[in-house]
């Protein structure tokens, strides 16, 4: 999910969830303790790129107020429409899923220049764990010679994908996801609905933002078919060219992680004698390959996605669907 950073609005807020470590960074600030290296890491679609943001414009602001950027000044004008010098946010390009060794050389090189407007720089990576090899190690010398008053933001949904000689440079921050009482309460000012903002955050399997992105892009009928596609070809309910029908023209990131979600929410909720058994092994090698195939992807592979998507559902039916099937039935 790409971040917009023109049209913002006044003042950046944590995502009511976050109080705890926005109390922490705010802490070390007022005694200049805070890391010139944070990593931000946990689940997607939870709000580790609210959080950088608020941060970084915290950090940028001339006049903070309550915790705050305050709105009104120079720096917080200029960060809310998307122009501000001393800020380099970097993601994916468009039509590419990795940051590139070349963005992070630039924004190594903007952190060793003087500051535009402040006392301060910072430099945003969302996601991190996007970074290819070679962007990764561009990237350690700006974390083991940091510029003063430079600061290092890094988001991940996955620890593990960063190499282990970024993770130790920086101080890692483990977001815990919201509990489903906060998400629900925060998607009711979205919704306006109880029953709409509980149906939505179902269908996102717990993460708020990304009910939130179902209800803007009125999305929610395509997401449970997708779930609904995945869920019975899972549990046998449907055969292949059904599924394949009810998955449409998805494409095969988000093909692969959708997937992925729906079998790990089936082995979750099975007893310990199918985990056990050959059927349960079978799942956990799936589970093994999806992620090696979405890594293959997130790295910039192009496979077909129909060919993927059918050579998946056609394993999926075969090595899990008819015995899980049954098994339900029996049970």
């Amino acid at each position: 999910m790409r971040v917009e950073l023109s049209d913002l609005p006044e003042i950046s807020v944590p995502l009511p969830w976050q109080g705890q470590y926005w109390g922490r960074f705010n802490q070390q600030l007022d005694s200049r303790s805070l890391p010139h290296a944070l990593l931000l890491a946990g689940p997607e679609h939870t709000g580790k790129a609210q959080l950088a943001l608020a941060l970084a414009r915290r950090l940028l602001c001339a006049q903070p107020s309550g915790g705050l950027n305050c709105g009104q000044c120079h720096p917080c004008q200029l960060s809310a429409s998307g122009s501000h010098g001393d800020l380099c946010w970097l993601q994916p390009e468009e039509k590419s899923r990795v940051i590139k060794i070349d963005q992070v050389r630039q924004a190594v090189s903007f952190a060793n220049q003087t500051a535009n407007f402040g006392t301060r720089k910072v430099v945003v990576l969302y996601p991190a764990d996007t970074m290819n090899t070679n962007a990764a190690n561009a990237l350690l010398k700006a974390l083991e010679e940091p510029a003063a008053d430079t600061y290092l933001i890094l988001a991940c949904h996955r620890l593990h994908r960063l190499p282990a000689t970024i993770r130790s440079r920086c101080q890692i921050v483990k977001l815990a996801a919201p509990t489903t009482a906060d998400s629900l309460s925060w998607l009711d000012t979205v919704t306006g609905q109880r029953e709409q903002s509980e149906q939505l955050l179902s269908l996102a399997q717990g993460r708020p933002l990304l009910a939130d992105r179902l209800f803007r892009e009125d999305s929610a009928d395509t997401a449970a078919a997708t779930r609904a596609a995945l869920a019975g070809i899972l549990c046998g309910r449907i055969g292949v060219p059904e599924a394949a029908a009810m998955l449409g023209d998805i494409d095969a990131e988000a093909f692969l992680s959708q997937l992925q979600r729906e079998l790990q929410h089936l082995l979750r909720s099975r007893g310990a004698n199918t985990l056990r058994s050959r059927e349960g092994r079978s799942a956990f090698i799936l589970d093994h390959e999806i992620t090696r195939l979405r890594s293959a992807v997130e790295a910039g592979a192009n496979p077909n996605a129909q060919l993927l998507m059918e050579a998946l559902l056609a394993r999926c039916h075969r090595e899990l669907g008819s015995a899980l099937h049954s098994d339900s039935m029996n049970g």
